[in-house]
């Protein structure tokens, strides 16, 4: 079996539509590799990933994701662990794994980057996170996994059917604050309990999540660790303070917010659904491992 073509999933709905007319010119700009590019189709998340399992079975060279966490974290579910190469040209309203592993922020130039690298055979092996739930079903990630309000968040704007956009998300956030309340977890960092009732919780991979919130801000996705953190029981009023820190990840020097280091988490509590990437994973608890050196990262 040949490795002969770069395979291109992309997502037109990605940055809420600002670039759809970006296709061409990423397909004109990993002709630099010297192999045809195969353009995905895919309906939904569910067909992204069967075409990208496809792909990968027919020997494709590399990967490309175009969009966002989103479109990243369903190339990935066929990649990582592979020999094969993996690319992201970031177009998405959160960009978080592109920012924190070096990938070029302007499309055009992320997109020639990958195909250079291709060419010249450069690859860069990046972590990644694998999480298992009780039922021994698993899932990738690469950013960011949401374990506390903003899971809940994410969870109440995806049942919503209005308003539209990010609006929508913005309701969920003042609906979820109204019923705020914190919940009692129970983690296992390297087999070392911590039992806790916090409203913050996250597991990392990398520093950021939802566009730029440096959630976890040392997070380095080649250190064959994960991150961890939580924070003692805030109420709404801290919590909407402590909100605004995160673009700049300064929240840590807050007293009551825990960092921990770990190389397997376990993280248990009720009525949560666990979000990683954007993307719904499913109940607490869950396991997550990071593994080090999980996708061969072309840029």
């Amino acid at each position: 079996m040949t490795s002969d073509f770069i395979a291109v999933l992309a997502n037109p709905s990605a940055g809420r539509g600002r670039y759809r007319g970006l296709l061409p010119g990423v397909v004109q700009a990993l002709g630099v590799a010297g192999r045809p590019v195969r353009l995905l189709t895919a309906a939904d998340g569910a067909q992204a990933e069967t075409a990208c399992h496809d792909a990968v079975g027919e020997g494709a060279a590399a990967v490309v994701a175009v969009g966002g966490d989103g479109t990243v974290h369903r190339a990935l579910q066929a990649v990582a662990g592979t020999a094969t190469g993996f690319g992201v040209v970031p177009a998405g309203t959160g960009n978080d794994f592109a920012s924190a592993v070096g990938v070029p922020l302007a499309p055009l130039r992320a997109a020639e980057a990958i195909g250079l690298a291709l060419r010249d055979g450069r690859a860069h092996r990046v972590d990644l996170a694998r999480t298992e739930n009780d039922q021994g079903g698993s899932r990738w990630f690469c950013a960011v996994l949401a374990a506390g309000f903003d899971a809940l968040v994410n969870e109440r704007a995806n049942r919503m059917r209005l308003p539209r956009g990010p609006r929508r998300y913005d309701l969920a956030i003042l609906l979820e604050l109204a019923r705020l309340r914190a919940r009692e977890y129970v983690l296992h960092a390297d087999g070392v309990e911590h039992r806790f009732a916090a409203e913050i919780v996250a597991v990392g991979n990398c520093p950021s999540y939802g566009g730029g919130m440096r959630i976890l801000p040392g997070a380095d996705p080649t250190d064959g660790l994960l991150d961890v953190i939580f924070a003692a029981p805030l109420g709404r009023a801290h919590l909407t303070r402590l909100k605004p820190r995160l673009r700049h990840g300064t929240h840590v020097s807050d007293a009551r917010v825990t960092v921990l280091r770990a190389r397997r988490v376990r993280i248990q509590a009720e009525g949560i659904i666990g979000y990683a990437d954007g993307e719904r994973l499913g109940a607490l608890p869950l396991e997550v491992a990071c593994v080090p050196g999980a996708v061969r990262l072309l840029r």
